[in-house]
C-alpha cells in the first residue's frame, strides 16, 4: 500500500519570532530551508540552555508526542523561511518507524537538557531511578561518564547521596 505524500507548507518568520513555545501544543517539524531556529529551554532558576541550533539544511522541532506539551522553545535568530510539515504519523503518511525514532529523541533530548540544567546529584539520582538495577552492574567510571562528570566527583556525589 503506498503511503499518502507528506503535507508541508512554508512559513516566513522575522527574527526574534518565536515559532513555539515550551508549554504549548505543536505537531510541527521546522525544516530550515533559509536562515537560523535554536530550540532551547529556560530552567527554574531562569537560565536558558540550549539544545541545538538549525541553519539551513536542518531539521527542528520537540521530539515530544503532539498530545503533550512541549519541552523546548523554537526561536528564529534570523530572518527565515521554513517548510512545515506535520509530525503526527496518522495525518502525514510518515512512516510506523518515525514514531520509534521519536521516542529515541526524546529521551535524547531530556537527557541532554537535564544534563545542561541540573546539579551532579540530581543527575546520579536520576540515572538511579531511570536504571535502577544498572547501579551495582555497570563500573563507577562508565557511571560517571555517563553522567558527564568526573570518577572523583562521583565518588562525592554518592556521599552526599547517602547523607541525604
Amino acid at each position: 500500500m503506498a503511503e499518502k505524500p507528506v503535507k508541508s507548507r512554508t512559513l516566513k518568520v522575522k527574527k526574534g519570532k518565536i515559532i513555539q513555545q515550551k508549554g504549548e501544543y505543536n505537531s510541527k517539524i521546522y525544516v530550515v530551508r533559509k536562515g537560523l531556529l535554536r530550540s532551547y529551554s529556560i530552567d527554574q532558576k531562569g537560565r536558558e540552555h540550549i539544545f541545538m541550533f538549525a541553519p539551513e539544511g536542518w531539521v527542528v522541532g520537540d521530539a515530544i508526542s503532539v498530545d503533550e506539551p512541549c519541552e523546548l522553545a523554537i526561536q528564529a535568530l534570523e530572518d527565515s523561511e521554513l517548510l512545515v510539515r506535520e509530525k503526527d504519523a496518522k495525518r502525514d503518511g510518515t512512516p510506523k518507524g518515525f514514531e520509534a525514532l521519536a521516542r529515541r529523541l526524546l529521551v535524547l533530548q531530556r537527557r541532554i537538557m537535564m544534563m545542561m540544567s541540573v546539579t551532579a546529584l540530581e543527575r546520579y539520582e536520576h540515572f538511579e531511578n531511570t536504571y535502577p538495577n544498572l547501579v551495582q552492574r555497570v563500573p563507577q567510571k562508565m557511571i560517571a561518564a555517563y553522567l558527564g562528570i568526573t570518577p572523583e566527583a562521583l565518588s562525592k556525589v554518592r556521599g552526599q547521596r547517602l547523607k541525604k
